[in-house]
């Protein structure tokens, strides 16, 4: 059924997310951009992952490129976003696999937006062959997440109980597959549902811990107004990964280092928190920066934190 796989969950997060901070082209704007912070090809230090979803529309026209200029910006790992007809960016599974390790870098989580219960299968086979070891599932999967035009929100319909129950699903798909499966939040899942449940406390609650564990993305968790400190204290050990993305004084996503989050607290629990990996992330950039020249300054301020 590869030829029956379609990023239509994926391409509803993207329209949520730009119909939730609209901004004009960066390359029409012609404004300068910003540096960073003097560090040259010559001083980069090589740590840290990223989340390649930032870099999705050059990843989109010359993938290879896109990734050899990941590695020299200093990563040492990434997480895929583009996966259809059974190819990871247009790359079988073993050239995607050959590829990156060529250039330096591990493939170390992929975002499987468009997974069903009838595709999984394959498609972790896949995930596999490629090389990854986290399968993440990005949203309430096979047409469960929702975006409201009107309010500009992201939610979910069917209820953390039926969600549970899928990703408990999965996570035995991943597990026979040889993998370790994740969920990656927004800020929807921390608001009570109709039913008076907070989706990511049932979840953290009543998943298998032994097949479904999660992937924090700090941005959401603090554009929801909760605190990822207390979910580590609550949920020890869950968060597996996290998602490192900054946040300007507009509630904008900005790079690391350069907005309002301070990420080293959140760092200093680590351990509590169960992070074997972090990614860096920035969903937009905006005042003419350009998403291979903010990687370059998140990769900079995330030595900042004592990120390493």
């Amino acid at each position: 059924m590869r030829n029956l796989i379609v990023h239509s969950t994926l391409t509803i997060t993207i329209m949520a997310i730009t119909m939730l901070y609209s901004c004009q082209d960066a390359k029409k704007q012609g404004k300068e951009v910003p540096q960073t912070d003097g560090e040259t090809a010559d001083m980069v230090k090589n740590f840290g992952g990223l989340a390649l979803y930032t870099v999705r529309d050059a990843m989109g026209l010359d993938a290879k490129a896109t990734l050899k200029s990941v590695a020299d910006a200093g990563y040492t790992y990434i997480e895929s976003a583009g996966y259809a007809d059974g190819k990871f960016y247009n790359m079988s599974p073993l050239d995607f696999k050959n590829y990156v390790n060529k250039i330096g870098l591990t493939p170390k989580s992929a975002h499987q937006g468009s997974v069903t219960l009838d595709n999984a299968d394959s498609m972790m086979a896949d995930v596999k062959v490629a090389g990854f070891e986290y399968f993440v599932v990005p949203v309430p999967p096979m047409g469960l997440f929702k975006f409201d035009q009107a309010t500009r929100t992201m939610s979910m319909t069917g209820g953390a109980v039926n969600l549970a129950r899928i990703l408990d699903t999965l996570g035995e798909k991943a597990n026979a597959a040889g993998l370790k499966l994740l969920y990656h939040n927004h800020d929807f899942e921390f608001i009570k549902d109709e039913d008076g449940i907070v989706p990511i406390d049932y979840l953290l609650e009543n998943c298998n811990p032994e097949l479904v564990n999660f992937q924090m993305d700090l941005y959401w968790v603090t554009k929801a107004g909760a605190d990822p400190i207390a979910y580590f204290e609550k949920y020890p050990g869950r968060f597996k990964a996290w998602h490192v993305k900054d946040m300007d004084e507009q509630g904008r996503f900005a790079p690391v280092g350069k907005g309002t989050i301070d990420f080293a607290p959140i760092l200093s629990k680590k351990e509590l928190s169960g992070m074997k990996y972090y990614l860096v992330e920035q969903d937009m950039t905006f005042d003419g920066l350009e998403p291979l020249e903010a990687i370059k300054i998140s990769h900079s301020g995330l030595s900042k934190f004592g990120f390493k």
